[in-house]
């Protein structure tokens, strides 16, 4: 039974202290940036809702101008990834949120009144600005917190939480669609937007009050002196970095931030038949086509079978990766599975509609790397807090600035319902993460054993390594299979 406790939820802490500490932590800070990123992912699951929902119609949408506004999303969102995660190195992390939190909740009311397409990519513009410090920031202010076994458990419940507003988002644009739609003049998508901005208002309040920062910048009401001293005892002692201008050598000079990035470019659009809401535009393609006569509210509910496969796999996956230490094995699997979905999607005209809806289901496994891979660039980055902070911001960055016009050419409205380059594409990028994972597991061991030796520093960057190490290295990585 320990065996299991400890498979599920990692190793006990140490002391009662500490084990009470920790429950402190996980509803203070954990909670909140789950309820953060729940209430940005809610909107965003809202969109394609609400285009499936009626608001294609009344605002004349037509071919690829959902990907033209999901894209003015993503270029705000890519632009302000960098400067939102670097101002969490000055700006307490519990004003910067909530402040986000206000300005998304009202840009999201906002676009209830959105008469044009051109009206939309003006607000989801600024709507990505709001929130590019969510997802890159909670991860950073968790890897601050959590030990290297604690951490990708909650990483994986904090992407959970935005794979459950995509759940919630269907079930509640179906409801609003069935009881709202028509009150007050408004229609059902129009308050589905209404409603959502309106629920980041108290979400935005708690996190002012009780969210606790990083464990040196802790503010929070919840927490005592000893709480904070213990906090920062628990983790390993980092050492003292600066952001001056040797981070640029710092960080472009070592391997982590090259291959870190290239594999979230590559993971991120493996996400793409998630992420573009393709299961719903197939489904609406199928009943334009006459072969089949699903409703609206069918078009809300039917995709939430992929939203629960993404939530098992981030929560079993993370349980694993915290067990063994062997992150990049959870991009090996995804790899596996997107080549079988999209395989399958491919061949749709020899298949019934049972093979593609699985086809759809399984590709909720992509999602899985959101918690490893960023945990995994926690784990080899912890000896340097402004390269943390890079790199992880870098990550996303680079993987929104590739699907800003990925998603544009290869996943467009109008190419369903086999979106036949998309599909070659996932099947093609496949193999790629994989060989971008095994290097980057290479190097990682490299850089333990050269630090066990003393021939490199904590998070260096491989000065002063001799050949002695080298020799001792091609031994050692030779023995470990991937």
């Amino acid at each position: 039974m320990d065996a299991i406790r400890r498979f599920v939820w990692g190793p006990p802490p140490e002391t009662k202290t500490e084990a009470k500490l920790l429950r402190k932590i996980d509803f203070a800070m954990l909670s909140f940036v789950c309820l953060m990123y729940w209430s940005n992912y809610l909107d965003r699951a809202n969109l394609a809702n609400a285009y499936v929902s009626g608001m294609k119609e009344a605002l004349g949408m037509t071919g690829d101008d959902l990907n033209k506004v999901n894209t003015c999303f993503t270029v705000g969102y890519t632009i302000a990834q960098i400067p939102q995660n670097l101002a969490l190195q000055f700006v307490p992390a519990r004003i910067l949120f909530p402040l986000n939190m206000v300005t998304w909740g009202g840009l999201t009311m906002v676009t209830a009144a959105a008469k044009s397409t051109s009206h939309l990519c003006a607000i989801r513009f600024f709507q990505g600005m709001a929130e590019a410090s969510t997802f890159v920031g909670a991860h950073y202010i968790m890897g601050s917190w959590y030990k290297e076994d604690e951490l990708c458990k909650r990483a994986a419940i904090f992407s959970a939480s935005a794979q459950i507003a995509t759940l919630f988002s269907g079930i509640m644009q179906a409801s609003i669609h069935t009881s709202m739609d028509g009150l007050h003049g408004l229609a059902g998508f129009q308050w589905l937007f209404i409603i959502c901005g309106l629920i980041t208002v108290p979400i935005g309040i708690y996190g002012y009050v009780c969210f606790p920062d990083t464990p040196e910048r802790n503010r929070s009401i919840l927490f005592s002196p000893e709480d904070r001293a213990l906090a920062i005892a628990r983790v390993p002692k980092r050492p003292e970095t600066k952001l001056d201008r040797t981070v640029f050598r710092r960080v472009l000079g070592r391997w982590r931030w090259w291959l870190f990035c290239s594999i979230w470019i590559v993971g991120g659009e493996l996400e793409s038949i998630g992420s573009n809401a393709l299961m719903a535009l197939w489904m609406k393609n199928r009943v334009k086509a006459g072969e089949a006569s699903w409703t609206v509210s069918d078009f809300n509910y039917y995709p939430n079978g992929a939203t629960v496969v993404s939530i098992v796999s981030l929560l079993l996956t993370a349980m694993y990766t915290d067990w063994n230490k062997k992150r990049y094995h959870v991009n090996l699997l995804i790899a596996v599975v997107m080549i079988v979905s999209a395989s399958l999607i491919l061949a749709q005209s020899q298949l019934g509609h049972g093979a593609i809806f699985f086809a759809f289901y399984i590709a909720g496994v992509s999602y899985a790397g959101q918690s490893s891979n960023f945990s995994w660039a926690n784990d080899v980055t912890r000896h340097d807090e402004q390269e943390r902070g890079i790199i992880l911001a870098s990550m996303n960055m680079m993987s929104n600035a590739f699907n800003a016009w990925w998603s544009i050419i290869l996943f467009p409205a109008n190419h369903a319902p086999k979106w036949t380059s998309g599909m070659i594409s996932i099947i093609v990028l496949a193999p790629i993460i994989v060989v971008l994972s095994v290097a980057a597991r290479r190097l990682q061991l490299r850089d333990q054993r050269r630090e066990a030796d003393g021939a490199l520093m904590p998070g260096g960057d491989g000065d002063g390594e001799g050949a002695d190490a080298d020799e001792k290295d091609a031994e050692s990585l030779a023995s470990e299979q991937p």
